[in-house]
């Protein structure tokens, strides 16, 4: 049986990305995906890079070294990652206080630009100006998440790395340490593992014994195929509850319903935005629940209809087009920092999930991982699994 130097678990954007910069480096690596056509976070990403964002050093060098990277990665992958910058809209509720809310934002390493509600609709000719109070503005990356994971992908195997369509149940297991992974119909081995699922990382670690501060909200959405309707900009509320859920959800107090079954952790919460990609498809949302079962059934009607309405008072023309409903898993952490390292206590086993802000921090911190197996990094020391 071959062994790898690297089996990574998961093919979004965050393993395939640390799969091809570890093969980079020179590693032997087996991605493994559970699905050809994958129906996770990546594939419904709103695609945004908020490397305007960075509110202390660590923060600030990471969302430096990702809109770099982004600026470049078409070339190096070889693939059109659609990278573009436009205008993001922070919406502000007709009820708030503009000047209150852009204070909020003064810290950020690019602080947005306050305007009126006449001057954010001359930027966004979408929006509902009777549904707030002026917008928050500042330019933002993005990209097409779905194809760029495909050319990191296709990238690694190109340097030799290998890809298996197969879903990992468990690992190869000796007391504290991991020798590989296990599949339906294969075992794999290799002197390292490292975990890059999303929102089923903490079930799968939890399988081996394994208990880190890595959760998971549910998330949906819906997507409408591309139509005549144009939306300029990027638009998410300026106050996202998402942050404030998450938060919430990771008090000690509450740690152990995460543990019970089919619970509620706290009330959801529902962030309107909206985003249009380059070839048209426009995707709404967000609502966001912390239900600990990933299996955990969702009303698609009630959650429909609540999409709609909400997005709707903020940009009416996208209410009613048809699309389809969608839900994914979404991991995060305690404190919006990504998981990352090797898991203390254990020999051959790693984490590299929990991204708040995953599509401007993964490349940097995907190559960095790659180079701290070689030698020490700071940053990467930084992130470590506590």
């Amino acid at each position: 049986m071959k062994t790898y130097d690297w089996i990574v678990v998961g093919g979004g954007i965050t393993g395939a990305a640390l799969g091809y910069e570890l093969a980079k480096v020179g590693f032997s690596v087996l991605l493994l995906e559970k699905d050809v056509n994958p129906q996770n976070a990546t594939r419904y990403s709103y695609g945004g890079l908020a490397y305007w964002s960075g509110t202390t050093e660590l923060t600030r060098q990471l969302c430096s070294e990702g809109i770099a990277k982004h600026r470049i990665l078409s070339e190096e992958l070889e693939t059109d990652t659609e990278f573009r910058e436009l205008d993001l809209i922070l919406t502000i509720d007709a009820t708030e206080d503009p000047e209150k809310i852009a204070s909020a934002y003064s810290h950020f390493a690019i602080p947005p630009k306050l305007l009126n509600t006449k001057e954010a609709c001359e930027v966004e000719p979408l929006l509902n100006p009777d549904s707030i109070n002026g917008v928050l503005t500042v330019k933002h990356g993005h990209i097409n998440p779905e194809l760029t994971a495909q050319g990191y992908t296709q990238a690694m195997i190109r340097l030799g790395g290998e890809i298996q369509i197969a879903e990992v149940l468990g690992f190869l297991q000796e007391k504290q340490r991991i020798l590989g992974v296990k599949t339906a119909n294969e075992t794999y081995q290799s002197a390292n593992v490292v975990v890059c699922a999303g929102g089923v990382s903490r079930s799968l670690l939890k399988a081996a014994g394994i208990n880190i501060r890595l959760y998971f909200t549910h998330a949906e959405l819906i997507e409408i195929p591309p139509g005549d309707v144009e939306l300029k900009t990027l638009v998410m509320p300026a106050q996202l509850k998402r942050f404030q859920l998450e938060a919430e959800s990771t008090k000690s107090e509450v740690e152990h319903l995460w543990e019970q079954s089919e619970t509620e952790i706290v009330s959801y919460i529902l962030d309107p935005g909206a985003i249009q990609f380059k070839n048209g498809r426009i995707i709404i949302g967000q609502i966001s629940r912390t239900l600990s079962d990933r299996h955990a059934k969702i009303d698609r009607t009630t959650s429909e209809t609540d999409l709609r309405t909400q997005v709707g008072k903020i940009l009416p023309k996208l209410a009613n087009l048809p699309g389809n409903w969608h839900h994914c898993l979404v991991a995060f952490s305690h404190n919006r920092l990504p998981v990352v390292g090797e898991i203390p206590n254990f020999t051959g086993i790693h984490v590299f999930s929990g991204f708040s802000n995953p599509l401007v921090f993964v490349p940097p911190l995907a190559k960095r991982f790659a180079k701290a197996q070689i030698e020490e990094d700071s940053i990467i020391n930084q992130l470590k699994v506590s």
